[in-house]
């Protein structure tokens, strides 16, 4: 096995935000996740809110506040995994202050998708084998 993952996979992710409260309650109301806050590394200008997997494995990710970064639903979609089925955690994406533009959707073998706007305006994709 390499000590590396494979090119091209994702070994990190950030979804910008203009306010990392309201994107930290948005995510913890939608996701029931808790959130590791810290400055931005090295010389880097900005704040993280990282995502505390706990002991789960998997690809890190934050939420990261930083005056480079504008949030898009336009741009790149992160998929993150909507657990064992995604109408769990797209009801409550409204409540908590986003939209759902792509409802759940078979992709045939591959399992379901749907995406959902976060409170900041970011399009964000989830998955499910169900």
């Amino acid at each position: 096995m390499s000590e590396y993952p494979k090119i091209g996979a994702i070994t990190w992710f950030e979804i910008p935000t203009l306010d990392l409260d309201r994107a930290m309650r948005f995510y913890a109301a939608v996701f029931g996740c808790a959130f590791k806050r810290e400055d931005a590394p090295g010389d880097l200008p900005g704040t993280l809110a990282i995502f505390d997997y706990g002991d789960c494995e998997g690809v890190g990710g934050a939420l990261m506040q930083h005056p480079g970064l504008t949030p898009t639903r336009d741009g790149v979609v992160v998929y993150l995994s909507g657990g064992a089925d995604l109408a769990e955690p797209l009801s409550r994406v409204e409540a908590a202050g986003g939209t759902v533009p792509l409802p759940k959707m078979a992709i045939g073998p591959y399992g379901f998708i749907a995406h959902f706007l976060d409170s900041e305006g970011n399009r964000i994709g989830l998955h499910s084998m169900a």
